[in-house]
């Protein structure tokens, strides 16, 4: 009896385990089965993008409506003639600016250089100079000897003086030349231009 015992606790065991064991691989199974199909099916179906149309013989066509070209239909082969007609293109321009939005106004050359037809000789000429005042002094006489430099006499007002030639009177006058009639001086403090005073008689 105890043999019999063991025996069926051994098979009770063996088929619990198998169950159990069933239960691990099916899970696993399962698992994976549901993984692949939802990456399938995100890959497939996305909703963002909408699925290639078909047309009326089955083949895909792209979102635009076009049909893709096969593989067949590539030509792989490189033409070289082409590509030397495409290499003897310039890029010439239209002289706009790229980095502008509007092209820049074109501004029209003068057709002369900006000079008269007759040009006219400008003479730079200093500006005259104003007239020296008239010296304030009266010649009314000799006060020489014979023999003697020539020395006269001048008057200013009240004041009378006696000078010869290259003397100073009245600390600003010159005497550059006496003459029998009239006597030449100068103002030596404004530098005017040498002035005749006459002879004054009485």
């Amino acid at each position: 009896m105890k043999l019999g015992a063991e025996n069926r606790r051994q098979v009770i065991a063996v088929i619990v385990l198998s169950v159990v064991l069933i239960g691990i691989v099916a899970y696993e199974v399962m698992s994976s089965f549901s993984t692949n199909a939802s990456t399938t099916t995100s890959y497939s179906s996305s909703p963002t993008e909408p699925s290639p149309a078909r047309d009326v013989h089955g083949a895909r066509r792209s979102a635009s409506g076009k049909k893709p070209r096969l593989a067949q239909e590539l030509d792989p082969t490189l033409h070289l003639q082409e590509l030397a007609v495409t290499e003897q293109i310039k890029y010439e321009g239209s002289g706009r600016n790229i980095f502008v939005a509007e092209a820049e106004p074109q501004i029209p050359l003068p057709e002369k250089n900006g000079t008269t037809d007759h040009p006219v000789d400008v003479v730079w000429q200093p500006p005259a100079a104003a007239p020296a005042p008239p010296i304030p002094l009266k010649f009314f006489g000799f006060a020489s000897h014979p023999g003697e430099p020539k020395r006269i006499f001048l008057s200013k007002g009240d004041d009378v003086f006696i000078a010869g030639e290259g003397e100073i009177v009245d600390r600003r006058y010159k005497v550059l030349r006496i003459s029998p009639n009239s006597v030449e001086m100068q103002d030596v403090v404004s530098s005017g231009a040498p002035q005749t005073i006459p002879l004054t008689q009485g």
